[in-house]
């Protein structure tokens, strides 16, 4: 079973609702049966690279908010953060474009340690001082700590189109599945799950599609009954004449 999931590293909810999936994932027996695949989805794609500000002022130049009332919203952020294990810093981050960090996550799927980076990618925003938007420098170091290589991941970050197809056609994809949000989770292409959900529903959402999954319908089958030549526990067909 496969589970798609659209996120963005500039969103919170995207970081604590990647932990309560987890959680519930760990928990769930067929677990080793599930491939998770991250997908992109930037809440800002018209922002320039290197425009960076502070997120306080950013909400509330948005979402018309009082500073008492941004203050407010980022310590319950923090407060379901913490709720989940996860370390959250409610003053002093920032904010930027974060095209070339999903490129970098398509790099990192290329080379199978994509969620890692993607942690690392959200610890680093969400909990440490230094900025992931301030320069490369931060996001290079990041992505050899996720096990990519320095020197392909600074020419990725060099050529602006490489990969750049691919989180394009991922936020395709996102609108045609009708998300306008993230996080959004999709299930074996047959559910979807919108936000940060407590781990509770993604159990029940996982057991629910790991239970509907369509049985193989066989069109042909081994020799004997009508299908053709094939090789099994005890060996292999012989021709005969």
């Amino acid at each position: 079973m496969r589970v798609e999931i659209w996120s963005d590293i500039a969103c919170p909810w995207c970081y604590v609702g990647k932990a309560r999936f987890e959680k519930a994932l760990a928990a769930f027996p067929h677990r080793d049966g599930v491939e998770v695949v991250h997908r992109s989805f930037e809440l800002d794609p018209g922002r320039a690279k290197g425009d960076t500000g502070l997120v306080l002022p950013m909400l509330m130049g948005k979402y018309g908010m009082s500073e008492e009332q941004a203050r407010e919203g980022e310590r319950r952020l923090g407060e379901n953060a913490a709720a989940e294990g996860l370390d959250y810093r409610t003053e002093g981050r920032d904010h930027g474009n974060t095209f070339d960090m999903h490129r970098l996550l398509h790099l990192a799927k290329a080379r199978g340690r994509q969620d890692e980076l993607i942690g690392l990618l959200y610890r680093a925003n969400f909990a440490e001082e230094r900025s992931v938007f301030a320069d490369d420098t931060r996001v290079v170091e990041l992505a050899v700590e996720a096990g990519l290589d320095a020197d392909e991941v600074r020419a990725v970050l060099a050529d602006p189109e490489r990969y750049a197809d691919d989180v394009r056609a991922d936020e395709r994809e996102a609108a045609e599945l009708g998300a306008n949000g993230v996080p959004f989770f999709v299930l074996d292409r047959k559910y979807g799950i919108s936000g940060a959900q407590p781990a509770e529903v993604f159990t029940q959402a996982l057991e629910q599609a790991w239970g509907e999954r369509a049985p193989l319908t066989p069109l042909a089958t081994a020799d004997g009954d009508g299908g053709g030549d094939a090789c099994g526990p005890d060996g292999c067909e012989v021709p005969r004449g």
